[in-house]
């Protein structure tokens, strides 16, 4: 039995999740979760979100039983940019671009 849930268009760079996705991948639910709650690192937040949410269907869904249950696969895709303009002097802009990411995450047994 495998349940996932995803979040779309998170507000931080897949780069910066991806390091805190490392941190869970394989682990089971309730180390995971122990790490995702005294990290410092804003991945953590968005990332524990999503693991909760797919507990909450593996568990409403599938009728499991949440102790038996670990992190299979957990990945981070890149996803479009949000484009902005800074004013520079002379008149000028410099052009920012600030990163999004699709979140993953996938439990089971």
């Amino acid at each position: 039995m495998r349940v996932s849930a995803q979040h779309k268009n998170a507000r931080i760079s897949a780069q910066k999740a991806r390091l805190v996705a490392g941190m869970v991948r394989g682990k089971s639910i309730a180390e995971a979760l122990n790490i995702l709650t005294f990290s410092s690192k804003k991945g953590a937040e968005l990332i524990k979100k999503v693991l909760d949410s797919a507990i909450a269907n593996a568990e409403h869904n599938e009728s499991a039983d949440i102790d038996d249950l670990k992190v299979i696969a957990i990945y981070i895709d890149k996803a479009a940019s949000l484009k902005r303009f800074q004013a520079r002097a002379k008149g000028r802009g410099n052009r920012i671009e600030k990163q999004t990411c699709h979140i993953n995450v996938t439990v089971g047994n």
